[in-house]
């Protein structure tokens, strides 16, 4: 019943990347198939015309055919609108002399027109040495080493989601701020079984940017926005790493001062992202632009009338137009080379 002043803000004040988007879903292919997404530029461009983002980075390009198809459907087609990252290989994990292979594939992926490197979490959390009976991959694992080092030296980010909500840790009881996320979602709970803590698999992460200072990592999802001292002390370590906003606004809403300051004090290091897809209506992206832009209160995190993390709404940090231009475009055209 909390009456509050509303500001609309249903376009982006400055033109924007964004840095976290699924317009085609390389991961769910083997390497071989073709990709089944005829149309989407034409789906995509008008809403992205109209929230002015100028470029949509499609972290999930995939690998071998699909990464072809990703590439010819958008950053070929539209280069000044789209880039297209790619994914490992993870399917010959076990075979012998993998770790060049997969270092060789990020060179054939960067020769094509891939611009970046895309790590999802099933690293660490569902990639296992024999499919459904072995144990779990570990994010530092050293067959990686050499595609970390490929992607340093030919200039390519890697986007890393690491680890997930600290809530999908612990028992799915009355206590879980996301019972209902995790009733809807009973596979996003890490609780039990041999899935490592949430803090091993970040500093399993940190271990990584440590031994491979060249490479730029784009720590997904704000690292860890739950614990933004954890992602700051990280920040401060680790030059060679930065974060994206994607789907966290949930989590960077609750906290409007810490937020604001983690802004400011690192505003050369924040990609803005949304985590969207082709399909996303032009509300998808007007939260994001009123929490960096305004500082109204209390307002909802999601378009959806029943918004999917929890039961909490949140508040802007009104960020000054220097540190805009930095989190909207600036910062990431620097990571990508553009």
């Amino acid at each position: 019943m909390l009456h509050t002043a509303v500001t609309r803000v249903p376009r982006a004040r400055f033109p924007v990347i964004d840095f976290h988007t699924h317009i085609t879903n390389g991961d769910d292919l083997d390497g071989t198939q073709k990709l089944d997404v005829s149309g989407v530029p034409g789906q995509i461009l008008p809403v992205l015309d109209r929230c002015n983002i100028r470029v949509a980075v499609n972290l999930t390009g995939g690998y071998g055919r699909a990464l072809e198809e990703s590439l010819g459907l958008l950053s070929r087609a539209y280069p000044d609108r789209f880039v297209v990252f790619v994914q490992p290989w993870w399917a010959r994990l076990n075979e012998p002399g993998y770790a060049q292979f997969q270092a060789d594939e990020i060179q054939k992926a960067n020769d094509t027109g891939a611009r970046g490197v895309k790590i999802l979490e099933t690293l660490g959390l569902a990639l296992r040495e024999n499919v459904k009976t072995g144990r779990l991959v570990k994010v530092d694992d050293r067959r990686f080493d050499p595609m970390w080092e490929a992607a340093g030296s030919l200039k390519m980010p890697v986007a890393i989601h690491t680890s997930d909500m600290e809530a999908f840790f612990l028992p799915r009881d009355r206590f879980n701020e996301r019972y209902e996320q995790l009733k809807h979602h009973p596979d996003w709970s890490f609780y039990g079984a041999d899935f490592p803590s949430n803090m091993e698999l970040q500093e399993a992460r940190r271990r990584v940017m440590r031994r491979h200072p060249r490479t730029q990592f784009v720590c997904l999802h704000v690292a860890n926005s739950e614990n933004l001292g954890y992602v700051a002390e990280c920040l401060d370590e680790h030059p060679n790493m930065h974060v994206d906003i994607a789907a966290r606004l949930s989590e960077l809403g609750r906290q409007p001062r810490a937020a604001r300051e983690f802004f400011e004090r690192y505003q050369d290091r924040i990609l803005f992202g949304t985590d969207g897809n082709a399909l996303n209506p032009p509300e998808f992206y007007e939260p994001y632009f009123r929490f960096l832009e305004t500082e109204d209160e209390y307002f909802a995190y999601s378009p959806d009338a029943m918004p999917e993390d929890g039961r909490w709404r949140i508040y802007g940090i009104g960020l000054p137009e220097a540190i805009l231009t930095k989190v909207y475009w600036g910062n990431a055209a620097r990571v990508l080379g553009l």
